[in-house]
This record gives structure tokens, sequence and C-alpha cells, in this order.
């Protein structure tokens, strides 16, 4: 299998890490950190797929540069190969456009998951990591692809408006034992004190009425640095490696690498789990 751009060699072991990127309410800079998080991770030698599942929006392609010419849906019904869906930005990240195939998924005849099934196994024979760029809020779309991950992390700003909605999809996610686990990542903090202080706001209140554990991955300063990037459509990790932002993406990934667990279900475990959601 060969996408447009290079090749990705075969890895020995199978099953991809599947995190899901979410956050309880829109412009909190959850694309942008889907996008530094993968270049940073590719720079430390993993495979990184970017899911974007953030359906009607293409924040995720326009930050890296590309332009999908096709979409899972074409793989799952216009005949389309999985590497063609397959798309890789200058900086080593491919993505894969949902498009409305996330939706359609309940619609596949046995044919069709079989196919599905193949060029999943094939995914993940391919890559380390699959970041899933889901919408916000706590649509049935959105927390399906979140049920549907193996890991959660979850962007909150020290904004009231962010914290509350955060916690709501928090409240949400444990209602219906979905997840009892969940990673943070706490973006645009005036400094470490606001961050540790939103961190621990949000983890008390979970503490104290949610069976769920919280693990804070780090934050994200407000950097000034990170607008600049996005108007010129790069990466802020690449173009001010230096910056407090790019330092802080680093801190985060120092905190994603190490894991010495049972092995990852895999894209193809998140598939056949939101399979099950969706129909």
């Amino acid at each position: 299998m060969e996408p447009r751009g290079k090749p990705i060699p075969h890895k020995a072991k199978s099953g991809a890490r599947v995190i899901a990127i979410t956050s309880g309410k829109g412009g909190v800079g959850k694309s942008n950190l889907v996008v530094n998080l993968a270049v940073e991770l590719t720079k430390r030698g993993q495979r990184v797929a970017i899911f974007d599942a953030d359906l009607g929006m293409a924040n995720v392609e326009v930050m890296l540069g590309i332009v999908p010419k096709y979409t899972l849906y074409d793989f799952l019904f216009n005949n389309k190969k999985i590497e063609d869906v397959l798309e890789i930005s200058p900086q080593g990240v491919y993505v894969i456009s949902g498009g409305s195939g996330f939706v359609e998924l309940a619609n596949l005849d046995p044919q069709g998951g079989k196919r599905l099934s193949e060029g999943l196994q094939e995914l993940d024979r391919m890559f380390d990591f699959v970041l899933v760029d889901t919408g916000a809020g706590i649509s049935k779309t959105v927390l399906g692809f979140v049920a549907a991950a193996e890991e959660v992390l979850v962007v909150i700003t020290p904004e009231p408006t962010s914290m509350t909605d955060a916690y709501g999809l928090i409240k949400v996610l444990s209602k219906y034992n979905v997840h009892h686990q969940m990673m943070v990542v706490i973006n645009r903090a005036g400094n470490e004190k606001e961050a540790w202080q939103t961190y621990r706001t949000i983890e008390a209140t979970t503490k104290q009425f949610l069976e769920v554990q919280l693990t804070n991955l780090g934050f994200i300063p407000h950097d000034t640095t990170v607008v600049q990037a996005v108007k010129r459509q790069q990466p802020f990790i690449l173009m001010a490696p230096s910056a407090a932002a790019s330092q802080g993406i680093v801190r985060i990934v120092n905190q994603l690498l190490p894991r010495e667990e049972e092995p990852p279900r895999g894209i193809q475990g998140f598939f056949g789990k939101l399979m099950r959601l969706f129909g």
C-alpha cells in the first residue's frame, strides 16, 4: 500500500492507539492541538494518522495545507481503495477525511463490512497512533466517536463556559458508563498557575460527583505564535519550536508516549464499536 506521497513501512505489531480528542464547546483550539500533537509524534518516529471526524468542518486539512481528494465515504461506497483515502501532509502526517462516511456506517451491507474490516486491518498495521478529531459538544455523533475510542482527551480552556461544558461532557460519558478514565489538556492558559487551577477545579468536581479518574497531560499557554501559525497554515510546533506553546506540546507528548499496558484494540476495534453505536 502506497498512499499519495511517501509509503509507510508496516510495523511488526498490530493495533494503533486510537485517541478521541474532544471538547465540551467549540472554539477551544481542539483541532489545532490535534494537528500539533500529530506533528510532534511524527517527529518522534511515530506513524500517525488523523481521522477528521469533525463533520462539516475542515480545520485539520486547512492547518496542514492539504485538500483531500477522497473521503471515508468514497472508500465505503464508491469503490475507492483505502490508500486512496489516505492523504499525506507536507509534515508527514496522514489524514483520513470522514466526510459523511462515519454516519453511513450503519448502512453497510455485508460485502461493504468485509471491505471495511480488511481496510482497517491494513491501517492497524501501518499506524502507531490514530487521533480522532471529533466535533464539540454532546451530540449523538460526537458521543459515538468518543465512546468508540479506546482513549479520550478532553480539551479545556480556563474560560468558565469551557469548564462548565467540559464537565457536562465528562458527566454524560460517565452517566452512560463509557469511560472511567480520561485525559485532560488545558489550552490557552495565562500561566502555569491558571492551568493548574483550571484542572484542579474540574478534577475536584469530577471526583466529588462522578466515578471518573482524570489525568492531567499538561497545558498550552496563551501564545501569539499560535495565531500567526494558523494564518500561515503551519503547525506552530514547526514554525516556532522554541515558542511557549510548542514547548507545551512537547511536554504533552512526553506524557503520551510511555505506555507499557495491554495491547490497544486498534482502528478495527474503534470502528467495530462505532458501527454498533450508530447501528
